[in-house]
């Protein structure tokens, strides 16, 4: 029998996510700062690191050579 956690899964992810975009700024340090508070396993964090801090967007210029 499993037991629901009492938060459903990935609404912390979800919750970190609005509390970094309030923030003006997506950093490592941001990202780490929403980890710690929303308590995000190691692998929500490192996602949030590929994509928000890591990612290259598409018009940039180590995409475009």
């Amino acid at each position: 029998m499993s037991i629901d956690p009492v938060v459903p899964r990935g609404e912390s992810l979800r919750r970190a996510l609005a509390w970094i975009a309030e923030q003006g700024r997506c950093d490592a340090a941001v990202v780490e700062a929403a980890a710690l508070r929303f308590d995000l396993a190691p692998r929500d964090e490192e996602f949030l690191l590929r994509q928000l801090v890591h990612h290259e967007g598409v018009g940039s210029p180590e995409r475009d050579a």
